[in-house]
């Protein structure tokens, strides 16, 4: 299952937020990993969404906010405290992504886990049940630059949706989980 679209593109946030919460009402518990730094414009989008999804969702348990990021350097011990305090959970990573230039501006959501830092080189271990990406730059020679030269509002404006689409799906998936006994 894959999903790509504009982050301006109403349909397609609706069949992401169909399929997020579908996925979530089959567990008893989700994690959102938001993975990413604040010290880069393109590299922040995952920081962004777990700070407004706290906002939008206090109940949401993230990992990776702007004050807490989640980045390269503290990736693989998040991720065994979210297995060892979480070991059920549907976990959601999400980050930024170099892409072409037609996906600039895109939302990808993808099953399977993600693999953080491979637009910069970077051997981190795969990550999440589901993988949400925003393509924030175009990919290319010097990905760090890119990253850190990328628009802010492009960053933002993925950000904004991911986490409102996010905050949906957990508020709708808690209430289609099944009742002990009941079905959905």
């Amino acid at each position: 299952m894959e999903i790509c679209f504009h982050y301006r593109d109403v349909e397609g946030q609706q069949k992401m937020l169909a399929t997020l919460t579908r996925l979530m009402s089959r567990s008893g518990e989700q994690v959102i990993l938001c993975i990413g730094t604040d010290r880069s414009a393109g590299d922040c989008l995952g920081p962004l969404v777990g700070t407004l999804l706290q906002e939008e969702y206090p109940k949401a348990v993230v990992y990776g906010t702007l004050a807490k990021p989640v980045h390269a350097l503290n990736l693989e011990e998040t991720w065994r405290k979210i297995r060892t305090l979480h070991p059920a959970a549907l976990v959601v990573a999400v980050d930024a992504s170099l892409g072409r230039q037609d996906m600039v501006e895109h939302i990808i959501m993808q099953e399977g886990p993600l693999k953080p830092g491979a637009g910069v080189e970077k051997n981190l271990p795969a990550v999440g049940d589901v993988t949400i990406k925003g393509v924030v730059n175009v990919n290319g020679f010097m990905p760090h630059f890119l990253l850190q030269n990328t628009r802010l509002h492009v960053t933002y404006s993925l950000a904004r949706v991911i986490a409102g689409v996010l905050a949906q799906a957990l508020i709708g998936a808690r209430c289609l989980i099944p009742v002990v006994g009941g079905s959905v």
